[in-house]
């Protein structure tokens, strides 16, 4: 072979041939290889002991609302329209007086550190970067205090109304202290659901150590040695009144704690009377409830159970939505929460009439497999699919998200 003939050969290979720049970081080289939330929660599953992903992934009892959750969104298909100008694409909505980027609130979510030390420090710091609302669970891991120092965007205080009610008013004077902008009034877990695959392990939290535990940290070395050099994994906003601190609860016990039975609608009026704000009421699955929501002069409905995760058998939230915005007639903003795992799924929401939808599993996916920049990698793709969503639908504006854009498949089709 002549030297011209190989020099041919090496310019047509460099001009079809292009390397990847290698990456020194573990997570970098992790995370370019998730394609999408389903990715991230394969890389999770993996990374995390069984227990710990499966109180994550896991639902109630026969999980036929979990499922049904991400069911309806399957079912929902668009009509894009065509020939429309999407030269620019402004996904952006007001909800509570803010502007968001993208129609998407961060669910709360207790327990988070068991998927990453950081836990909502993380998840409230990716939040403020992505411009969106981080909702703190009253059984976070990390204190209202703390998450109001890491957290220089909005952030929500989500509660759960005690036997106790002194301790609820100090929660609720402490968010407003700390400069929480929306409280968020969990209604649908008066007691815990029974979720069957923390039983069958015997899922504790924080996580008894045992055999079965000692060689799931042996199988899952990172996540055992990011554990061991942590403080202790403590419900940081309510140790001491009602719940243990660093010592193990089973969740099968959760059914027992002290959530207050009573609370009914009458009591919202006492909630009002404490906290100086916009009110969400979380948990909303029949037309009925959102109407009394209503007459309680809530400012936002979150229509919701609870990621499936309560009462099995619930409606997915999905097929609620459309009905409870007809009822609600725009007299108050609506959330929408439950199943969302793509940017086309908030797209579909807003289209049934959703203000915002809300996602909790998506970012734990994202914390579980590459810690704060895993949930950095969710809000970017959510973000990313919203805009290509709405222009390959022919939409320029969420304005223009109306019921006409989507349609229900039948069932089977």
């Amino acid at each position: 072979m002549s030297r011209t003939s190989f020099a041919s050969m090496v310019s047509t290979f460099r001009s079809v041939v292009r390397f990847r720049r290698f990456s020194w970081s573990a997570t970098e080289r992790r995370l370019a290889r998730a394609a999408s939330v389903a990715d991230l929660r394969r890389i999770a599953k993996r990374r995390l002991p069984a227990g710990v992903f499966d109180y994550i992934d896991g639902g109630a009892e026969d999980e036929l609302t979990l499922r049904r959750n991400r069911a309806a969104f399957a079912r929902i298909e668009f009509r894009p329209r065509v020939l429309r100008d999407v030269s620019r694409v402004d996904p952006s909505v007001s909800l509570l007086g803010r502007t968001l980027p993208i129609p998407l609130v961060l669910a709360p979510t207790g327990s988070t550190r068991i998927a990453h030390p950081q836990g909502e420090l993380a998840v409230a710091r990716a939040a403020a970067r992505a411009g969106l609302p981080y909702t703190l669970s009253t059984l976070g891991n990390r204190s209202i205090e703390e998450v109001a120092r890491e957290n220089d965007g909005p952030h929500w205080f989500q509660l759960y109304v005690w036997e106790d009610r002194g301790l609820a008013k100090e929660l609720i004077q402490r968010a407003q202290a700390a400069g929480y902008e929306a409280l968020v009034l969990t209604l649908d877990t008066i007691v815990f659901g029974r979720r069957d695959r923390d039983v069958r392990r015997g899922f504790t939290l924080p996580p008894r150590i045992g055999l079965d535990t000692i060689v799931e940290g042996i199988l899952h070395p990172a996540w055992t040695w990011n554990l061991l050099r942590s403080e202790p994994i403590v419900f940081a906003n309510v140790t001491g009144r009602g719940v243990e601190g660093g010592a193990p609860v089973s969740v099968t016990d959760y059914g027992h704690e002290p959530f207050d039975a009573s609370f009914s609608w009458p009591d919202v009026e006492w909630i009002r009377s404490i906290w100086d704000g916009p009110v969400v009421l979380k948990g909303i699955q029949t037309v009925e409830d959102a109407e009394l929501a209503l007459e309680a002069g809530v400012e936002t409905i979150a229509v919701s159970n609870h990621g499936g995760r309560q009462l099995d058998g619930a409606p997915p939230a999905l097929e609620v939505l459309p009905r409870v915005v007809e009822a609600v007639g725009g007299r108050a903003e609506i959330l929408c929460d439950g199943g969302v795992r793509r940017g086309s799924d908030i797209v579909k929401a807003v289209a049934l009439g959703a203000t915002a939808a809300m996602a909790g599993r998506a970012y734990l996916y994202g914390l579980g497999a590459a810690g704060e920049a895993g949930v950095d990698h969710v809000l970017r793709m959510l973000d990313d699919d919203v805009r290509r969503t709405m222009a390959l639908c022919g939409v320029a504006s969420t304005d223009e998200l109306t019921p006409d854009l989507v349609r229900w498949r039948r069932s089977g089709s």
